[in-house]
């Protein structure tokens, strides 16, 4: 990390950025471009790792790449404010995460427990579904390789 005065070195708040984020943006290997789509996630800690869980419609570019590759790289951020810095320029005030992992559908319960972390990630605890709603999407979970953490705080 290029600013290693930045760096966000303790674990729980690493974890607590993407706790208090309410997009990842999912970076997935196209061709011949990069693909990155911003997505709404929950995601569960323990024991050292995060996995993050999202899901979408059952087709989409999105899955195909996933198909193709499931190597992904996940990002959250909290823009807090831009502020002038002392030699007159301009900085943004923000933290951000950073993980790497491989996204794998899931099914059943798992994509229950998955779809649940995220309603709860979104503020919705407890809601009610239609459970017949997994037949026309598809749930991922990604388990985090690594996860980094920047800031650069007000």
């Amino acid at each position: 990390m290029r600013r290693s005065e930045r760096e966000i070195t303790d674990w729980q708040e690493i974890v607590d950025v993407l706790r208090r984020a309410d997009t990842i943006r999912l970076g997935l290997n196209g061709d011949p471009f990069p693909y990155v789509v911003p997505l709404s996630f929950g995601f569960e800690e323990a024991g050292g790792q995060v996995v993050v869980y999202f899901h979408g419609a059952r087709d989409g570019f999105k899955h195909t790449l996933i198909n193709n590759s499931g190597n992904v790289c996940v990002e959250a951020d909290i823009l807090h404010r831009y502020a002038e810095t002392p030699s007159g320029g301009l900085t943004a005030k923000y933290e951000s995460v950073i993980g790497f992992g491989i996204a794998e559908e899931i099914t059943g319960d798992e994509a229950i427990r998955g779809l649940d972390l995220i309603n709860d990630h979104c503020g919705y605890h407890g809601f009610v579904y239609d459970h017949a709603a997994l037949e026309r999407m598809r749930v991922y979970r990604i388990p985090l390789v690594s996860l980094t953490g920047k800031r650069n705080l007000p």
